[in-house]
């Protein structure tokens, strides 16, 4: 009996997020045949969607501890601020989908698994690297370079821009170049406030308000931002970006676009002839069975963990440490940015003020990095970035008290006599260190039966000594500017839980210490391509994801070039 002829497409592309929905994209609209497989599920915004739930339709009304209602099948994603009972949906089953770590080295691995991933309920914080950060190791000696610098990349990032849509305010600042911007949200009365005591007390600190993916005005088709301050339920309008939202649809009108939902991926196909790959293997999450699928060029944007555990789970006779790993850098210098030192308390210079739209804009003021940009700090290398918000909200002492329906009722909220709270936090930079990695253990499997990733992770002196210097900033500045403190922490939370992991299957130039070359390809197979966060060299203090996209941009219209001329 004669062997059904199998479907080989041009691309196969792994992970339907942030990069993933960028990959499928561009390699469609240049002309490629591309299959995109997600692990998880469809997601169908009418019943997924849950911006405008109201607190009566969820079990325990939003308020109790969301790490005691899902302890039992999300004891890790719960600890993510938004794993709660509107949204916990979009969050993997901690039982189905374990990893191990050494002990007394605790990592919060947070994960979405569904189409459009974690770009359904990311933050959306989207800035530029500068030259500060891409040839950070340069400067102070420490790590290796980027690939390429900031002009080359540049491009990418305003191709990136346009499309999405990013909202903010040019400053000017070099160690935080400008996008190409919507109209800028406002800053509240009380970030105002902010501003003018940091900008007269600094000169080398600057407040402006963050730069955001989320429509300020109507572009494609995707309507500007209503205000409802639920983004991380996931949005009917489309108004910040995720794949689902823009890139995945704009695939799909190409006609060149095959999604396969619940496809989980074990391992690359190894060709035993040329040592490349030319397919990937994946489990039907529903029915457990197993398939394959076949293509010219694959591209991992499965998530910074997740794609370097599918290239060790690679390995093979031509690959015996893991596919494309014969730097031996496979899995190593995995990075987070440090998370939860913060400080908090009241405004109460602005009790008697109000703001239009304050209680629903899902942005706030930012820091940009002011360390180690002029001179050197004595204490620690590279630097950090500061977010705040002065909001007010329903506040329990004068709940009570408040009557009414309507435009009524949210006027009284907004004349509250009670001073609005605020909160500021620091994400600092974590150095890329060879001990800091992702490896394999044989011994766990998840629910499809494919071997877990083991995580051994912790800070540095110099994370450590960077966290103190952010909570003694963030004091002075907001004291400065008026403001009454309630409490403060100092502590860092688990490394993973800012939900920025980059790093373990990094770029270079010299094949024996990287994994990717400079455009993203794997040294040892350049039909694979990582564009995910996995690709990263360092970690910059800015939230990551937009730098992915355009990496993700550049790295397609290469592979794109280089497959026409014949050399793949």
């Amino acid at each position: 009996m004669a062997q059904a002829k199998r479907n080989v497409y041009d691309a196969i592309v792994v992970g339907s997020g942030a990069t993933g929905g960028w990959a499928a994209k561009e390699l469609t609209e240049k002309g490629l045949r591309v299959i995109v497989l997600e692990a998880g599920r469809k997601t169908d915004p009418v019943k997924d969607y849950r911006m405008l739930q109201w607190p009566y339709e969820v079990k325990y009304r939003g308020v109790k501890d969301q790490t005691q209602v899902f302890k039992a099948r999300q004891p890790i994603q719960s600890k993510c601020y938004a794993c709660t009972e509107y949204a916990n949906h979009f969050f993997v089953d901690d039982v189905d989908n374990p990893y191990t770590t050494p002990n007394g080295k605790a990592f919060d691995w947070i994960r979405g698994r569904q189409v459009g991933g974690r770009s359904i309920m990311w933050g959306r914080q989207s800035y530029r690297f500068s030259d500060y950060e891409l040839k950070a190791a340069s400067r102070d000696g420490y790590g290796e370079d980027w690939p390429f610098g900031y002009n080359e990349l540049a491009p990418w990032y305003e191709y990136v821009e346009k499309f999405i849509g990013i909202s903010g305010s040019v400053e000017n600042l070099p160690q935080l170049p400008d996008s190409v911007y919507q109209p800028p949200m406002a800053l509240t009365c009380g970030e105002a406030l902010l501003k003018k005591a940091v900008h007269a007390n600094w000169k080398d600190r600057r407040v402006t308000i963050g730069r955001v993916a989320m429509l300020t005005k109507s572009l494609n088709g995707r309507a500007a931002c209503h205000y409802c301050g639920h983004c991380e339920r996931g949005c009917e309008t489309h108004s910040y970006y995720s794949s689902p939202g823009s890139t995945l649809p704009a695939a799909a009108k190409t006609g060149r676009l095959t999604l396969r939902a619940n496809a989980v991926v074990s391992h690359l196909i190894i060709d035993t002839n040329t040592s490349r790959a030319k397919g990937v293997a994946f489990i039907d999450q529903t029915t457990k069975k197993a398939q394959e699928v076949f293509a010219k060029v694959i591209v991992l944007c499965a998530s910074t963990i997740e794609s370097t555990r599918i290239l060790l789970n690679s390995a093979s006779r031509q690959h015996p440490e893991g596919f494309g790993n014969s730097s031996g850098a496979l899995g190593h210098y995995l990075m987070d940015h440090t998370y939860s030192v913060s400080v908090g308390g009241i405004v109460p210079a602005t009790s008697k003020t109000q703001t239009p739209l304050d209680e629903g804009r899902n942005n706030g003021a930012y820091i940009p990095k002011f360390r180690n940009v002029q001179e050197r700090h004595p204490d620690f290398l590279r630097g950090y970035g500061i977010q705040a918000t002065v909001q007010k909200v329903m506040r329990p002492s004068h709940l009570q008290n408040i009557s009414g329906f309507g435009p009524e009722l949210k006027r009284l909220i907004r004349e509250t006599p009670d001073a609005p709270p605020f909160w500021i936090g620091a994400f600092g930079e974590m150095l890329p260190r060879f001990e800091n990695k992702v490896t394999i253990n044989k011994n766990k499997k998840d629910a499809w039966g494919i071997p877990v990733a083991h995580i051994d992770c912790q800070y540095s002196d110099n994370e450590r000594a960077m966290a103190k210097d952010q909570l003694e900033t963030m004091v002075e500045m907001v004291t400065a500017a008026g403001f009454e403190i309630h409490y403060k922490n100092g502590e860092l939370a688990n490394p993973g839980l800012c939900i920025h992991e980059v790093g373990t299957a990094r770029m270079g130039n010299d094949p024996k210490k990287s994994v990717l070359n400079s455009f993203n390809q794997i040294h040892d197979a350049q039909n694979v391509l990582v564009t995910d966060g996995a690709c990263f060299v360092s970690q910059g203090y800015q939230n990551p994801t937009l730098t992915m996209m355009a990496i993700t941009a550049r790295a397609c219209d290469h592979i794109v070039s280089e497959a026409k001329k014949g050399n793949l």
